[in-house]
């Protein structure tokens, strides 16, 4: 995926065709960039593994396996100057997309092996361990969003043989006004962007909790910080759990209504009423579970487990 980025990199600058309103070398960029940090991701969640690290060990490969098919298929098709997705304009592009999306299944189900192996595994900091259980489950269901994708649209229903079934946009055609960098529609909706942001929890939730760690680590170092109650609360295991557990419910909350918008037709950029009521429930309710999150612990602060101490040397063992 690193090699696959630096060549689309270098496609973007020396190759100005266009492919449905976008640079054609866009598509192999994002997807290389975004396989990367998913890749890394699960191989820092397989190390955490007390257990069933062989069959967790298969399950990545799996994952690297299919992923790494679907980007030479995506790269050929950008070769050919042609679309990848949803493309059934010949029987060569037919082949080629529906092989791409039984890699596509493939790797779902190698990552649902992993999510399942996380929600059974035993891991030290509870916290961290539910942080890592729910954000799996929830880029699970942002990869599921990309089944919506394939879904014929009305104007396709009303063609015989169309060229392209399926598409990213919902109530527009693909290709339209867009963002910037990411090529979101905006006058309509579009189910990348629900897709993309379900697929990163794997990344954005627990890197909550490491901002977490550093500010418990930074208060131990530093008295002023110290005296600050609810900083020095974050040392308490069970308050941390509490705000990683607030963390996933408002990000699996906006993951949902980023998937309703789109499906509603509705641009990011462009929310009506609903939408920004959804949002603002979200922001209240997440605000409020975090003020309780951080309320002291009956019965004082449960500290984070250590790991357990070296065996004494001999003549340690003798000087006792």
């Amino acid at each position: 995926m690193g090699v696959l980025a630096l060549v689309s990199a270098v496609g973007l600058a020396v190759d100005d065709r266009i492919l449905v309103g976008a640079p054609i070398w866009a598509k192999p960029f994002k997807f290389s960039v975004s396989f990367v940090a998913y890749a890394l991701s699960l191989a820092w969640m397989l190390s955490l593994l007390p257990r069933g690290r062989r069959t967790g060990w298969w399950a990545g490969t799996v994952v690297a396996g299919a992923s790494a098919v679907e980007m030479v298929l995506i790269t050929l098709q950008v070769v050919r100057g042609t679309q990848s997705h949803f493309n059934q304009a010949t029987p060569f592009d037919n082949t080629v997309f529906q092989i791409m999306g039984g890699t596509v299944v493939v790797l779902w189900l190698g990552a649902l092996v992993i999510a399942l192996l996380l929600l059974r595994a035993r891991i030290l900091d509870r916290a961290m361990a539910w942080t890592v259980r729910l954000s799996s489950l929830i880029a699970l269901a942002g990869a599921g969003v990309g089944f919506l994708m394939v879904t014929p649209t009305p104007e396709q229903l009303a063609t015989d043989n169309p060229p392209i079934v399926g598409a990213h946009s919902v109530g527009v055609p693909d290709g339209g006004p867009s963002m910037p960098v990411t090529g979101w529609a905006t006058t309509g909706g579009d189910l990348r962007v629900a897709h993309f942001f379900g697929m990163h929890a794997l990344q954005l939730l627990p890197l909550v909790l490491l901002v977490l760690a550093a500010f418990t680590a930074r208060s131990a170092r530093f008295p002023r910080l110290a005296r600050l109650a609810r900083l020095a609360r974050l040392s308490d295991e069970r308050v941390r759990l509490r705000l990683a557990l607030t963390a996933s419910a408002a990000y699996a909350a906006t993951f949902a209504l980023l998937t309703w918008q789109a499906l509603r037709g509705q641009a990011l950029s462009a929310p009506d009423g609903a939408t920004l009521a959804g949002a603002g429930a979200i922001v209240l309710l997440g605000g409020a579970a975090t003020v309780l999150s951080l309320r002291p612990t009956p019965g004082g602060p449960s500290p984070s487990p250590s790991p357990p101490s070296p065996p004494a040397s001999p003549a340690e063992e003798i000087a006792a």
